[in-house]
């Protein structure tokens, strides 16, 4: 048998379990395991040592394009994510001008053509304004999901009251989803805080019950109308308890901060490079999240990379914006969890491959099986590095865990059989495109 690309002695995590088998890549796609020994192939990697993921996602990213090139682009963004082992991500739509008409989708999609390191799948801004255009901009090509900012955004971009949060989850049938904070009890406890407080005060004022409530509200929604829901960033013991029971209408997405920093000590060391949305909580939120990874209640792990100038980031709370750089160092982190046993390699892999792909629809991509895109991500268990500023390739230039000790590296990023990433360099030109959903 003749292959475009053999990737040879590793150990493949497939869905059925952890095997060393030779996987052959034929016109971007997995077109054999385990192939026989006298396979030959126009190109060889040599695995040996490694193991190999399915392509990794994020499917939680902020590449602010079209917006500022100055803090991150579709090129910049993309690399950074194929240097940290991740072949996916999905893009929010919040940028300036937004994502929320037929026209910016459209430009957007021809946009990342040539740009894009990665495959993209891409948000849609639900609005008040848009509502009746919803469930056609859903079904779009490149298009994973609307997104709604219930909470914490721009006016234009907010759908804060419960009749138009209605009206947006009867306006089609796929998957939405939330930014769940609750407006109104942010903007009334707003007044209880003062210019110049420490960087701390930032959790005090969106507190436990400004997230659970905004929860409890989407809920009960998402059980009037039907709709499918997906909660994003999940920060709260409350939250997580109370999701177990509407598993019929909602799944979970936690971040990799909530699992792996935690409040007050985060915004003593990073000051505003530790403000983020909902924001990082206390050891007995985070000792929840972990419970949620292991019984199941978490579906989906993603970075939320937000990033902002330096200089913007350095300012006093609350000038400080909210948000943080993370889709290069996601992987990197998620496998020092693996290292530390927080959890399997296989639970990592159903949280960033298999879960994505199952929440928003993906085709093609999330497992190593026959037929499905040849997308990889190579990694090294065994490998200790330090997570250094001077890695960063995102123009911003920073990152939370800058001086991070880890265990555990992805040396190698493949999109349809394209390797686009080996050893910490990113190689060829932009293979990107638009990643696939069933409408």
């Amino acid at each position: 048998m003749h292959y475009d690309l053999l990737i040879r002695g590793g150990t493949c995590v497939t869905p059925w379990g952890t095997e060393a088998i030779d996987l052959g890549i034929r016109d971007g796609r997995i077109a054999a395991l385990a192939t026989p020994a006298g396979a030959t192939a126009e190109a060889v990697i040599d695995a040996a040592g490694l193991h190999v993921l399915p392509g990794l996602i994020d499917s939680h990213v902020h590449l602010r394009d079209p917006g500022d090139p100055a803090v991150e682009t579709i090129e910049t963004g993309t690399r950074a994510a194929v240097l940290g082992g991740i072949a996916t991500l999905f893009d929010m739509p919040n940028t300036v001008p937004p994502i929320a008409d037929t026209e910016r989708l459209a430009w957007k999609r021809d946009y990342v053509a040539g740009r894009s390191w990665c495959d993209i799948g891409l948000y849609v801004a639900g609005t008040k304004a848009n509502i009746d255009a919803l469930a056609a901009l859903e079904r779009a090509p490149g298009v994973c999901a609307v997104k709604v900012f219930a909470g914490s955004s721009t006016a234009a971009l907010m759908i804060e009251d419960d009749a138009h949060l209605e009206r947006a989850m009867r306006a089609g049938h796929r998957r939405m989803a939330f930014h769940s904070e609750d407006e109104d009890r942010l903007q009334a406890r707003k007044p209880l805080f003062s210019r110049g407080q420490p960087y701390r005060t930032h959790m005090e004022w969106r507190d436990p019950e400004c997230a659970f409530l905004g929860t409890r509200r989407l809920m009960a929604l998402a059980r009037k109308t039907g709709r499918a829901t997906h909660i994003l960033h999940v920060s709260t013991a409350e939250e997580l308890a109370y999701l177990r029971d509407f598993r019929d209408v909602a799944t979970v997405e936690v971040l990799v901060n909530h699992l792996t920093q935690v409040a007050p000590d985060c915004y003593d060391t990073l000051g505003g490079f530790g403000v983020m949305n909902p924001p990082i909580r206390d050891e007995r939120h985070r000792a929840a999240a972990w419970a949620a990874v292991r019984d199941g209640t978490v579906d989906t792990i993603g970075s939320d990379h937000a990033p902002h100038a330096r200089a913007a980031k350095e300012r006093p709370w609350p000038d400080c914006p909210a948000g943080l750089t993370g889709v290069q160092t996601l992987v990197p982190i998620m496998l020092d969890h693996v290292a530390a046993g927080r959890l399997s390699l296989a639970r990592l892999v159903d949280l960033m491959a298999a879960g994505p792909a199952r929440v928003y629809g993906l085709r093609g991509k999330g497992r190593i099986a026959a037929g499905y895109d040849a997308d990889f991500t190579l990694v090294d268990l065994k490998a200790r590095r330090r997570i250094e500023e001077s890695w960063i390739v995102s123009p911003c230039g920073w990152t939370p865990f800058a001086g991070t000790e880890v265990t555990g590296w992805p040396v190698a990023t493949l999109v349809r059989g394209h390797l686009v990433m080996r050893d910490d360099a990113v190689l060829g030109t932009p293979v990107g495109g638009l990643a696939r959903f069933a409408a």
